[in-house]
C-alpha cells in the first residue's frame, strides 16, 4: 500500500492550497491512504504522523512531498527513514527520490538532511534578526499579532458606551468583551462594566 504524509503548519494553509497542492501531488503518485497533521514542524505532538508510523507494514511505501515533512531534526529524520527501510517500507521522499539501504542511499539522505535543517536555522535567524532590528528602530513596534482593531476604532466603541451597555457595542462593533474593557479602562471610562461583574 502507498500511503502518504501531509504536514501543513496552520489552519489556514489546511483550507488552502497548500494541504489541497500536497494531496493532489501524492495522490498522482499512487497513494492511497493519507494521514495530515497541521502542525508547526517543532510541535511534538502529531498524532497522524503517530498512527501512520503504528499502521505500516513491510512492503508499504510511504509517501512525502519534501523531506522537512518527516521529522524535526536530522538525526531524527535519518534515524526514522533507516529504521523504515530496514523493517522494509520504501521511504520515497518526492523531491529526493526512492531512499534505499545503501552507502549511496544513507549518504544522500545525511547531506540532504543536514541541508533541510541549515535552511530552517537560517530562517529562524532571519526571523530573530528582524525583529531585533524593528525593536532597535521603530519605537512604536510590539511583537506578536497585529491589533484586530485601529486606535481609532478603539476610541469609536468606548464613545459609544456613553449611549450603550458593553454588551449592545460588543454586538454593533465586533470588537470583543475583553479588548472593549481593556480599551474603556485605559482612556479611563467609568461607566460600570457587566463583565467584570462577579
Amino acid at each position: 500500500m502507498k500511503r502518504g504524509y501531509i504536514r501543513v503548519s496552520t489552519k489556514k494553509q489546511e483550507r488552502g492550497t497548500s494541504l489541497e497542492d500536497q494531496r493532489a501531488t501524492l495522490e498522482a503518485e499512487g497513494c492511497t491512504e493519507f494521514y495530515i497533521d497541521t502542525f508547526t514542524g517543532k510541535t511534538m505532538d502529531r498524532p497522524e504522523f503517530s498512527r501512520l508510523c503504528d499502521e505500516l507494514q513491510p512492503g508499504d511505501t510511504v509517501v512525502f512531498t519534501k523531506l522537512d515533512r518527516v521529522a524535526r531534526t536530522e538525526t531524527e529524520a535519518y534515524d526514522l527513514v533507516m529504521k523504515w527501510v530496514q523493517g522494509g517500507v520504501k521511504v520515497h521522499i518526492l523531491n529526493l527520490g526512492l531512499l534505499e539501504d545503501t552507502p549511496t542511499g544513507r549518504l544522500i539522505l545525511h547531506v540532504m538532511l543536514a541541508f533541510a535543517e541549515f535552511e530552517r536555522d537560517l530562517i529562524a535567524e532571519r526571523m530573530q534578526g528582524g525583529r531585533a532590528y524593528k525593536r532597535a528602530n521603530d519605537p512604536g513596534y510590539k511583537e506578536g499579532r497585529k491589533p484586530k482593531f485601529t486606535e481609532r476604532q478603539r476610541d469609536m466603541a468606548v464613545e459609544m458606551l456613553q449611549d450603550h451597555s458593553y454588551s449592545e457595542v460588543v454586538e454593533l462593533t465586533g470588537i470583543s468583551k475583553s479588548t472593549l474593557t481593556r480599551a474603556a479602562r485605559a482612556r479611563g471610562f467609568s461607566k460600570p462594566n457587566p463583565f467584570e461583574q462577579k
